[in-house]
C-alpha cells in the first residue's frame, strides 16, 4: 500500500509518471513569474489613479481599468499555464502554449497606446 500523501490538484498529479524534478521546478519557476507580472499590472493599474499624472482623465481612468483587468488575468494565466505544463511532463507530450498571453500583450499594448495619446492630448 503506498503511503505518498495525496497532492492537489489531483487532476494534475494524478496522471502519467513523476517527472524530473528540475521541469517541475522551472515550471514553478514560470507561475511565479506570471504572479509577478500580475501584481506589477495591478500596481500599474493603482499608480495611474493614486499618483497626478499629466495624462488626460479619460484616458487615464481608461489604462487604468485595463492594466487591473490584466493583472486579473494573469493569475489566471499563471494557474492554466502551470497545470497543462505539469500534465504535460507527466504524460510526456509537448508542453501547451500559453492561453492568455496574447490578449494579455494586446491588452498592455491598448494601455500603453491610451497613455501614449493621453499624454499628448494632456
Amino acid at each position: 500500500m503506498s503511503s505518498s500523501p495525496r497532492r492537489f490538484p489531483a487532476r494534475v498529479y494524478g496522471r502519467g509518471s513523476e517527472p524530473d524534478p528540475r521541469f517541475s521546478l522551472a515550471n514553478e519557476r514560470t507561475f511565479l513569474a506570471w504572479v509577478r507580472t500580475s501584481l506589477a499590472l495591478l500596481a500599474a493599474g493603482v499608480a495611474l489613479e493614486a499618483l497626478d499624472l499629466p495624462v488626460h482623465p479619460g484616458l487615464r481612468v481608461a489604462a487604468s481599468l485595463v492594466f487591473l483587468l490584466l493583472g486579473v488575468l494573469a493569475p489566471v494565466q499563471a494557474w492554466r499555464g502551470w497545470a497543462g505544463a505539469e500534465r504535460a511532463l507527466r504524460e510526456g507530450r509537448p508542453l501547451p502554449a500559453p492561453a492568455l498571453a496574447a490578449p494579455l500583450a494586446a491588452g498592455t499594448v491598448v494601455a500603453g497606446m491610451l497613455l501614449v495619446v493621453g499624454v499628448l492630448l494632456a
